[in-house]
């Protein structure tokens, strides 16, 4: 029984950041708001593999993670950035604040019919599209024009509901012992979060803007060599 039941603990976990990081959101915190949604990203890549792990995978634990996506990296992402840089724009704001998490519905409603190929996903996750704009917002004291960052979330949306294929590093095959260490680990990065509100946001902005311009990369090249 609880077996079957752990996978959906991490799963409700990750919603319940989600919501935790609108509400630290709403109170303009946010730099804990954005490490929310970080710690409800690794509990998302934990709660798959776990069931696969455990083999209990099931179509209630995946309608479950497509909504807590939904919130927590559709929605949340959203808010932060709309709190943080959009409140003083004007309606162009608020149709992007929008755009953004009904692109991320879109991307998971496709994902559940269509999962991707084998070892790929089709467009950019909604967890790191929902990464990247959680950490991006921390940026707004250097990016003094908020249509820069607008652009960019625009830009994410795009590539949610894309054809651009991303690694699936969710299929990657990890050994058991090293899941296991996968709590300890996960304590140890809230921990450091905490400890470091200031930086561990930011740094974690550097892979995922790589992961997302490394799909674009690769889609632009194959198109040139087919082209040529």
């Amino acid at each position: 029984m609880f077996a079957r039941a752990l996978p959906s603990c991490f799963t409700v976990g990750n919603l319940f950041l989600g919501i935790m990081s609108i509400i630290l959101a709403v109170q303009n915190e946010w730099k804990y708001a954005a490490i929310m949604v970080i710690i409800g990203m690794l509990l998302d890549g934990l709660d798959g593999r776990v069931a696969r792990m455990l083999n209990t995978q099931s179509e209630f634990g995946k309608e479950l993670d497509s909504l807590s996506d939904l919130i927590s990296f559709g929605v949340a992402p959203a808010i932060i950035m709309y709190i943080s840089v959009f409140d003083q724009v004007g309606p162009e704001g608020w149709l992007v604040t929008a755009i953004f998490p009904i692109c991320g519905a879109l991307r998971l409603a496709r994902f559940n019919v269509y999962p991707g190929e084998p070892g790929y996903f089709i467009g950019l996750p909604i967890t790191a599209a929902g990464g990247i704009l959680a950490t991006m917002a921390l940026y707004n004291e250097y990016i003094r024009n908020p249509y820069v960052l607008m652009l960019g979330m625009v830009f994410l949306s795009y590539l949610m509901v894309s054809k651009v294929r991303y690694p699936a590093f969710k299929r990657l095959n990890i050994p058991r012992p090293v899941l296991w260490t996968a709590p300890f680990l996960l304590i140890l990065i809230v921990i450091t979060a905490f400890k470091f509100p200031n930086e561990l946001p930011k740094v974690m902005f550097i892979p995922l803007i790589l992961y997302a311009l490394y799909g674009v990369s690769k889609t632009f090249r194959k198109k040139q060599q087919n082209g040529s």
